[in-house]
């Protein structure tokens, strides 16, 4: 089915074998599906589903994009370059007060020209309530905001990934695949997953503590994103690994550090701590501790990140490596 897109990705993304890490942890066979390559700004899973989410935001005749985010935010960075693109106005509720230092994503949002607004509280639903209010105060000085949700998890972004399952159908040209795995942040990425791979697929999110309401909204928002694209409602277990997000979002873990090291210095792949890193951490427990088979076939969804690396927060973990 045909459905109102802007370009704004490079598509298809690579999906790529991991031998090497395959053999280090002795199976299964593993694949990356490389969407830290979708360019947009250096990258990431938000470019596909801002495709949708800026049309959807050019049909209503708005002028400028509001979203909202951690410091460290991808998708505030990708949704400021989105506008950008358009020639539309990006405005965002960022968490967590002013930063001592602007440094990853966030120095990449200066570059951007992005519209910050900083929030004192810096919990998920604080931020989704700093996207409505700062919606409402923008429209009452008389323009026409579009809001986003954080991560941009609405049927429309998760729509983006049900049709991104088939994309990477087809590039499996008729091979099966037994597990993919990603990290889980607001929900969208995985809840568009297992609308578009159904049952035949297990999908493994992974928490990276965002949001608290992760085992409720998936399923919901997957079969929401089913209906919409006229496909079967989801059907079985919604499978969330919320054992890797350690002491909270954005917070660095001992799991997430080695494999961020196993990923780069086998394959030459780049993680990030917030995200990525805890999403191959739990592709990591899962091998070792026996929830995927030797003979299976995983695929890793690399949905970017990689900025976050070159925050201050970060840097001196892996100088200290």
């Amino acid at each position: 089915m045909s459905r109102p897109t802007v370009r704004l990705a490079h598509l298809p993304t690579p999906l790529e074998p991991m031998d090497r890490l395959t053999d280090e942890l002795g199976g299964p066979r593993l694949l990356v599906k490389r969407d830290d390559c979708t360019g947009l700004a250096l990258g990431g899973n938000k470019a596909r589903k801002l495709e949708y989410l800026c049309a959807e935001a050019l049909a209503t005749g708005c002028d400028m994009l509001v979203t909202g985010g951690g410091p460290q935010s991808n998708h505030v960075r990708m949704t400021t370059a989105a506008a950008n693109r358009l020639g539309l106005e990006c405005h965002v509720a960022l968490a967590g007060g002013q930063p001592r230092d602007e440094t990853g994503n966030l120095l990449l949002d200066r570059v951007l020209g992005t519209n910050l607004h900083f929030l004192e509280r810096d919990d998920y639903y604080g931020i989704e309530d700093g996207i409505v209010d700062l919606a409402r105060r923008l429209e009452a000085d008389g323009h026409r905001p579009f809001a986003i949700p954080v991560g941009g998890a609405s049927i429309t972004g998760a729509t983006a990934y049900a049709d991104a399952a088939d994309e990477l159908l087809r590039q499996l040209d008729g091979a099966s695949v037994d597990c993919v795995v990603v990290a889980d942040g607001s929900g969208g990425t995985h809840a568009g997953l297992l609308a578009g791979l159904g049952s035949s697929t297990r999908v493994l999110g992974v928490d990276v503590g965002t949001r608290p309401d992760l085992d409720d909204v998936v399923p919901r928002l997957a079969g929401e994103t089913a209906e919409r694209t006229g496909r079967p409602a989801p059907a079985g277990p919604v499978i969330i690994d919320h054992d890797r997000f350690g002491a909270g979002y954005g917070r660095v873990t001992d799991t997430g550090i080695e494999a961020i090291l196993l990923a780069a210095r086998l394959e030459g792949i780049v993680l990030d701590p917030v995200y990525t890193g805890k999403a191959m951490a739990g592709l990591v427990a899962a091998v070792r501790e026996g929830r995927t088979g030797a003979a299976e076939t995983v695929v890793f969804w690399h949905t970017g990140g990689a900025p976050a690396l070159f925050a201050s927060a970060y840097a001196t973990v892996f100088t200290e490596s």
